[in-house]
């Protein structure tokens, strides 16, 4: 069916975006994705896959935040995050938080150490 002059398909519309999450604003299990959480694929493609759900599989080789992912495919975070947790249902990425930033130690320690050694 073709549609009429002036009624084109525009690829960037939110009628690609309702096609790609199936009418999903959300996921249907609950899941812990932010923007920072890191996700590494755990196989390749399989024949068959929604093409927005496999460049995720090939982009995630190595670990990449949703940010990111959302960034390389130019889908918005939300639209992502249902693709993820579908993958992340069947099994095809891993999902894990980032790893947090280290804490330092306590200021009474260091001036304990500090002490200690002035005192060596």
């Amino acid at each position: 069916m073709t549609e009429p002059p002036g009624q084109e398909w525009d690829a960037g519309g939110p009628e690609r975006l309702y096609v790609i999450t199936g009418g999903r604003s959300g996921s249907s299990a609950p899941t812990e994705l932010d923007l920072v959480t890191l996700i590494v694929a755990t196989s390749g493609p399989r024949p068959g896959m929604q093409p927005e759900q496999a460049d995720i599989v090939r982009i995630c080789h190595r670990p990449l935040s949703v940010a990111e992912i959302s960034a390389h495919l130019g889908l918005p975070v939300s639209v992502v995050t249902v693709l993820l947790s579908d993958l992340l249902a069947d099994r095809r990425v891993t999902a894990r938080p980032p790893v947090p930033p280290a804490q330092l130690p306590d200021i009474a320690l260091i001036e304990a150490v500090i002490d200690g050694l002035q005192k060596l």
